[in-house]
């Protein structure tokens, strides 16, 4: 499948959705009741790949990664629906677990690299930028590839941001952190053509969403 063709919509119990672009590709694959995204990046040069979210049904998502190298596990943030399967697939891949030091106790393995924000994790020949969202959870990252010439920008942001706003949170406190966090970490720094790639469901552009930004800000969530 080619990267035009691509949509990201998939559903739990269906294909896979590839994109492939110039340096990466990327896998989308819904699974559980909960509909959880997980993604398979990998390195076109070297053939290495990582994985976004080991979020459940350890067996889909081992076909999914077939015989692809994968090196590296990011966990989003400590929701358990989110690193359901991670025990399993770090068993069959060997893979370095990676996430956030404030939602690493949530995590049913022990994280191998804990990774702040601004800090820098690659797969193959590719970097992945690490942006700390505070407010779904204390710990929530999003991951920014930068693609060569061509390629624009992509985000895989957890659970902190959707088509149509930013993640549950418990408290105004948390939600105003997180909407802070949100516009001076993405929104400011990124153009609306970047690709956003959430936690569940379909995916979205910055420019679809940041004419919503007031309007977020006003509901409250």
């Amino acid at each position: 499948m080619s990267g035009q063709s691509y949509t990201g919509d998939v559903e739990v119990g269906g294909p896979a959705d590839t994109r492939e672009l110039p340096g990466l590709t990327i896998t989308k694959l819904a699974v559980s009741e909960m509909a959880n995204n997980a993604y398979l990046l990998t390195s076109t040069a070297t053939g290495e790949a990582l994985l976004v979210d080991a979020a459940a049904d350890a067996p889909a998502l081992l076909a999914m990664i077939g015989d692809a190298d994968v090196r590296t596990i990011i966990t989003t943030h400590g929701h358990w629906d989110h690193h359901r399967a991670l025990p399993e697939v770090v068993a069959a891949t060997g893979a370095q677990t990676v996430a956030h030091p404030a939602d690493a106790g949530d995590l049913p393995v022990p994280v191998t690299r804990a990774v702040e924000h601004g800090d820098t994790v690659t797969v193959g020949d590719q970097t992945l930028e690490v942006v700390h969202l505070r407010g779904h959870t204390p710990g929530s990252i999003a991951l920014v590839w930068r693609g060569p010439e061509g390629a624009g920008t992509h985000v895989f942001t957890g659970d902190s941001l959707f088509p149509g706003g930013p993640g549950r949170t418990t408290d105004p406190e948390d939600f105003t952190s997180l909407m802070d966090d949100l516009e001076a970490r993405i929104f400011s720094s990124l153009g609306d053509e970047t690709w956003i790639y959430p936690g569940h469901g379909k995916d979205t552009t910055l420019g679809a969403e940041r004419p919503h930004l007031g309007e977020w800000r006003q509901r409250g969530w």
